[in-house]
């Protein structure tokens, strides 16, 4: 039999893990995302990696595609393929231009050809500091 002070506490404790929302793929995504300093690019491999999705970089791809580009909190412009170029894809509907426009305002340069030095402009997330950990998100 249990007291009423251990009820109490279940009770509480059943209603704060009602409040945990799970971490989704994409959460984990947007999260390595988020953490991208102004000036520097990640690959998308590199973010997948850093989500505990190794070699699903296609996931980072369509997680970004669901990106609102008016929504400033995830800076989804910061990510382009292991070549340093953007993903070029009709079903972008031109956001490729806006993407460039974007990292060209935060001052990186593409070559003629249209590539960003990575060597240049890698983050590293060991240098420039990251919380590569998934965190639980309430609800």
């Amino acid at each position: 039999m249990q007291t009423n002070q251990e009820l109490e506490f279940l009770v509480s404790l059943l209603y704060l893990l009602s409040m945990v929302k799970p971490v989704t793929n994409y959460d984990r995504i947007y999260e390595m995302v988020r953490q991208i300093p102004r000036g520097r690019v990640a690959t998308y491999g590199q973010i997948a990696e850093l989500a505990n999705l190794a070699r699903k970089a296609r996931v980072v791809g369509y997680a970004l595609y669901r990106v609102d580009m008016q929504n400033l909190d995830i800076p989804w412009q910061r990510v382009v393929n292991a070549k340093g170029e953007i993903s070029l894809s009709p079903l972008r509907f031109g956001t490729d231009y806006l993407q460039r426009s974007l990292l060209e305002g935060e001052g990186i340069i593409f070559s003629p050809t249209g590539k960003i030095d990575l060597r240049k402009y890698l983050w590293k997330p060991d240098e420039d500091g990251c919380y590569c950990e998934p965190r639980f998100t309430l609800n």
